[in-house]
């Protein structure tokens, strides 16, 4: 059986707080938007801020989503999120003290230097993934950039990372497959279906993963 993990500990009484953070290009702000629309379809009130560096394409973007019967501020505060998407390990890692012990991380392995990096302003840190698993979370990663490269196109991070997500959200997974849907039909059917096989792979992905860590 698939443990829906973190899902089955919150209260949905409670406010859930979910960090999506990546590099610029990658689809960080789409994939928040995605999980405040399914939030909403679902009646939740809702609560969404976004702060992107340098420059759209390469710095660095950061969106908190926080949704429940009522919530007052877009913020998360640190030790208060419950979930991450990382898009990037570095970025992870750099957000990690955001997160309460035992949340669930789903990153992205495949690693992107930002120009903050490339200019020389910081350091690239050696072995994000191994510093993550340092802490105390509920760590899953996977190279969501390949896996987009094969289905020919690098954009579907976004659809596959929120598909590996899915199975740890407090509402079921095609709620939110739904909301990624109908945000790519107006684009035409080719790339809806193509967004669903993205997400798709992405559930699978995380499945094989548990699959083979828990045989």
């Amino acid at each position: 059986m698939r443990s829906h993990g973190n899902a089955d500990a919150i209260n949905p009484d409670t406010v859930t707080n979910i960090l999506v953070v990546g590099i610029g290009g990658q689809g960080v702000m789409t994939a928040a938007d995605v999980l405040a629309q399914a939030a909403l379809a679902l009646g939740y009130d809702v609560k969404k801020t976004e702060v992107a560096g340098m420059a759209q394409r390469g710095g660095v973007v950061t969106s908190h989503v926080r949704f429940g019967k009522k919530v007052l501020s877009p913020a998360i505060r640190p030790g208060d999120a419950d979930m991450m998407i990382g898009f990037e390990p570095a970025e992870a890692l750099r957000w990690h003290t955001h997160m309460k012990p035992g949340a669930v991380v789903m990153v992205n392995d495949y690693p992107i230097i930002p120009p903050v990096v490339s200019i020389g302003l910081y350091d690239y840190p050696e072995n994000p993934l191994s510093q993550l698993a340092d802490s105390l979370i509920e760590l899953h990663h996977f190279n969501a950039g390949e896996a987009a490269i094969e289905l020919g196109d690098r954009r579907l991070v976004n659809s596959i990372m929120l598909g590996a997500i899915a199975d740890h959200l407090p509402f079921p997974p095609e709620t939110l497959e739904q909301a990624l849907l109908t945000r790519f039909q107006r684009k035409g059917e080719a790339l809806t279906e193509l967004n669903r096989q993205a997400f798709s792979l992405g559930r699978k992905a995380f499945s094989q993963r548990d699959s083979v860590a828990t045989a």
